[in-house]
């Protein structure tokens, strides 16, 4: 595979010559652009990011079949039908050279390759199948009609343990060494005899998944060797930054300006920060509140965040000032920390309109001593990721199920099932981008605002500083009704109005109202909690 500045030009291999699910065995002889060569890329990383996320998420074969298909129709397609083959072949080789550098990188393509050619398969027709299996030359063979009619009885009773339908006359099976499909011996999931495996037609995906994994990972050491001794160094000034920069891409909008909710005030951010703000960025903000000061990594991160999310260069300056002056004074601010803010807005040195962080650049972040930007899921200790996740009104059982993707390291998995706790949405896409998790929280958490009444909004936003706290009434007591818990924890209205400090008596029975409205049957639990209240008091 070359690749060329100019136009890139045709194959002369005639389209129906080449499988519809190539087997990679050898680089395509072809002339790539290199616009084509990292776009072909990022479309398929899409593709294998999209069932990454999935896997993570625990979806089942059937909707992983339907998922591969809508990714691999949305991403895979090229204006030219002719042309869908080679793209195919041209993003698995550049990935392969992404992905082929370091152990991590290489197991985690392998998985994901791996898992995308077992949906690809499945998906084709039986004919299909049976040309690839020749194509890879398996050891296999299919049983005589003899053979089947000896082992039948026990090919039924294995298909019994499973549910399967029962094995008809008409029915093919392939005798396999059973070292050839693991997958199937250690799910007990054939007969074996005499060291052979007899495969039904719909298990063969195992027995050809094997055969791939095995030649794409010896594959995966030769490419690592070739391009650490001659690729890289050859290639330095042209392919080396692309394909280094590959493996960390972001693949979504970049969210340098705000372009759905507008502009927001400085007055907005202490009750946006509570309500839609995600884990790493309600930890800077809080931090900054607290230490009127952050050091370069976390200002900016949090600081084009915020410009990301629509605070405007001037409200911005105001901000960090009134924050920054309380620590180091309003003239040192002045000439030390007001020209960066400036320079992230594009008003000073190259005039560069910077873009927020996204979840990768975060995770890949090593903060030091004294700084807290960076990725809490990665970073904190378990003991204070979940004092941070309470205080954001994750449930325990919530807490417990993102804490397990944490300790298997999907992070951004575990922010997404954050965001589902708080906000109870699902958010299927995943969480991608900071601002990313503040759009969609804006989008769900507005509509349930403009229905509120105009008596509990008021009440609400002009609370009594002096109360107390809305979540010491509800939080860990045994006399909240399960279904009142449950509101709680989904609609979190109280949080997007901005309660921070509490409220008063008559402020409760508002906002148990609230809820009341929406879920009229715990009325019969409204004394109860105006009887706590009391207690508490």
């Amino acid at each position: 595979m070359e690749i060329v500045p100019s136009q890139r030009t045709r194959t002369n291999t005639p389209n129906d010559s080449v499988s519809t699910l190539p087997l990679y065995r050898y680089a395509p002889q072809l002339e790539v652009r290199l616009e084509d060569f990292e776009v072909f890329a990022m479309d398929r990383l899409r593709v294998l990011k999209g069932i990454s996320d999935a896997l993570a998420r625990g979806k089942r074969p059937e909707e992983m079949e339907n998922l591969v298909r809508d990714l691999w129709k949305a991403n895979m397609r090229h204006p030219e039908a002719s042309e869908e083959v080679n793209k195919d072949i041209i993003s698995h080789f550049v990935l392969r050279l992404v992905y082929c550098r370091t152990e991590d990188l290489r197991k985690w393509f392998l998985s994901m390759e791996t898992a995308l050619y077992r949906y690809r398969f499945l998906l084709r027709s039986s004919e299909a199948k049976r040309a690839l299996m020749a194509e890879f030359d398996l050891p296999c063979k299919a049983i005589s009609r003899t053979e089947f009619e000896n082992v039948k009885e026990k090919l039924e009773q294995v298909a019994r343990s499973f549910d399967q339908p029962l094995p008809t006359a008409d029915a093919i099976f392939y005798k396999v060494p059973f070292e050839e499909v693991p997958e199937l011996v250690a799910g007990r999931r054939v007969y074996i005899h005499k060291g052979h495996a007899y495969v039904a037609m719909h298990q063969v995906v195992s027995l050809v998944v094997t055969q791939f994994r095995s030649n794409l990972s010896k594959a995966l050491i030769l490419t690592n060797r070739k391009w650490t001794s001659t690729i890289r160094e050859q290639e330095r000034d042209r392919l080396t930054p692309i394909v280094e920069a590959l493996s960390m891409s972001y693949l979504g909008p970049d969210y340098s300006q705000p372009k759905e909710f507008g502009e927001i005030s400085i007055k907005d951010l202490d009750q946006l920060a509570r309500s839609s703000f995600p884990l790493c960025m309600r930890h800077l903000f809080d931090k900054l509140r607290e230490d009127h000061h952050l050091k370069h990594g976390g200002r900016m991160q949090l600081g084009l965040f915020l410009k990301g999310v629509g605070l405007r260069m001037e409200d911005a300056l105001a901000f960090w000032k009134a924050e920054f002056s309380q620590k180091v004074g309003a003239e040192r601010f002045d000439k030390e920390y007001a020209y960066s803010i400036r320079h992230n807005y594009g008003k000073e040195g190259k005039r560069t309109d910077y873009t927020p962080y996204s979840c990768q650049k975060i995770i890949s972040l090593t903060p030091g001593v004294g700084d807290h930007h960076g990725c809490p899921y990665r970073h904190f200790s378990e003991e204070n990721l979940s004092a941070a996740l309470g205080r954001m009104g994750v449930g325990s059982r919530a807490m417990e199920d993102v804490l397990d993707k944490v300790r298997n390291r999907h992070y951004q998995l575990a922010c997404t099932l954050t965001f589902e706790a708080v906000h109870g949405s699902s958010c299927d896409a995943g969480i991608n981008h900071p601002n990313q998790y503040f759009s969609d929280s804006h989008k769900i958490l507005q509509p349930k605002i403009s229905k509120m009444p105009v008596s509990c909004l008021h009440l609400l936003k002009h609370r009594d500083p002096c109360s107390i706290h809305y979540w010491d009434i509800f939080q860990g007591t045994e006399c909240m009704p399960p279904c009142l818990h449950r509101t709680i924890m989904r609609h979190k209205e109280a949080e997007v109005l901005g309660i921070s400090r509490g409220f008063n008596a008559v402020d409760l029975l508002q906002f148990v109202f609230i809820f009341v409205v929406q879920t009229p049957s715990i009325v019969s639990y409204f004394f109860q909690i105006v009887y706590l209240y009391k207690l508490m008091c």
